[in-house]
């Protein structure tokens, strides 16, 4: 049995009643990094085959770390489709609600490699991803009501019918903690269309709002840190969390208690996970019932680990790889 396997439970049927900790909603595909990072895409020989899509990587970061996990999107009906599925299972991540859609090719992503801060990707998410074929009425909406954390993201609003199925399963949550919004904004997804609405409509459901300072000003019309937290507050979530990169991670509660926390300083290969690892090991401390500081700073370790490994769903760390980084960065031994 794989480390993956001993800390996060398998679907079968001792947990098939079982809330989940996590229920994650949203994006799915294959990432097909170069091997070789600092090499242009059209020069690129040989590349590496990841599970990938920030709402997969979520759950495969929550599940590394010993949590019970599922995620609900879909696949193409092709080779790549039972890869990813296969791949779920593998880190521990519960695949009852990753379904096939026959009419559309489960999408690719590739990435360039520029470290220390530059990551094109490339999606091929057309005519349309399988995972924006979520629909209402076939939601499991009992699951998503009794997760003790539930995660949908910005990209789920950006075309029907998946935005009226992850608006819906916000509103089934009924403002219950730990219904986090991930802003996860991506203008090439959305064709020109205004996505404040929709952003809007989802944070009247959400209790945690996540986002780095380009996804916030999309939120809230501001790059200031602070003035974007406020606003996210102002729209209705008790807890706002403003990534900053090379600034760190603010993180203001509606009872007034905020941390602010300085980057870690590592050798960066490729920041693309990042955000990722700290989004699963964010909802670890909320089910773990950590102070909010020790939470950010725990979530904010795990993005600069990945940030120093290549590919992104495969590098999500351990716990213990967490605390040794933290241990190290304060003088331990």
């Amino acid at each position: 049995m794989s480390e993956a396997q001993q800390n996060s439970p398998y679907e079968n049927t001792l947990y098939e009643n079982t809330p989940y900790d996590l229920i994650v909603m949203g994006r799915l595909g294959v990432d097909l990094y170069p091997l070789k990072a600092g090499v242009p895409l059209d020069r690129v020989e040989t590349f590496g085959r990841f599970l990938g899509g920030s709402a997969a990587n979520v759950a495969v970061a929550a599940a590394r770390l010993g949590r019970r996990v599922a995620l609900v999107s879909r696949t193409g009906a092709d080779p790549f489709g039972v890869y990813l599925r296969r791949e779920l299972e593998t880190f521990g991540v519960g695949v009852r609600w990753v379904t096939e859609v026959a009419a559309y090719p489960t999408p690719v992503t590739f990435c360039e490699v520029f470290p220390p801060d530059d990551f094109p990707l490339y999606f091929y998410r057309q005519p349309k991803a399988p995972d924006l074929e979520m629909r209402p009425g076939e939601l499991d909406l009992d699951a998503v009501r009794g997760a003790r954390v539930f995660w949908a993201t910005g990209t789920g609003l950006c075309a029907q019918p998946s935005r009226d199925a992850t608006l819906g399963a916000l509103e089934a949550r009924g403002g219950a903690v730990h219904t986090v919004f991930d802003l996860d904004w991506r203008p090439a997804f959305w064709m020109d269309q205004d996505p404040h609405p929709y952003y809007a409509q989802a944070l009247r459901h959400a209790t945690v709002a996540v986002g780095n300072i380009d996804e916030c000003e999309i939120a809230t019309g501001t790059r200031d840190p602070h003035a974007a937290a406020k606003e996210l507050l102002g729209a209705g979530v008790e807890l706002a969390v403003v990534k900053q990169g090379p600034e760190g991670v603010l993180a203001v509660h509606r009872d007034g208690s905020s941390v602010r926390v300085p980057p870690l300083e590592v050798k960066v290969l490729n920041g693309l996970g990042a955000g990722d690892a700290f989004g699963g090991a964010l909802c670890h401390g909320l089910l773990a019932g950590w102070p909010l500081d020790r939470t950010i700073r725990w979530a904010n370790a795990a993005g600069a680990l990945v940030a120093t490994r290549l590919e992104c769903s495969s590098a999500m760390p351990y716990a213990a790889e967490i605390d040794r980084l933290l241990l190290l960065a304060t003088g331990g031994e």
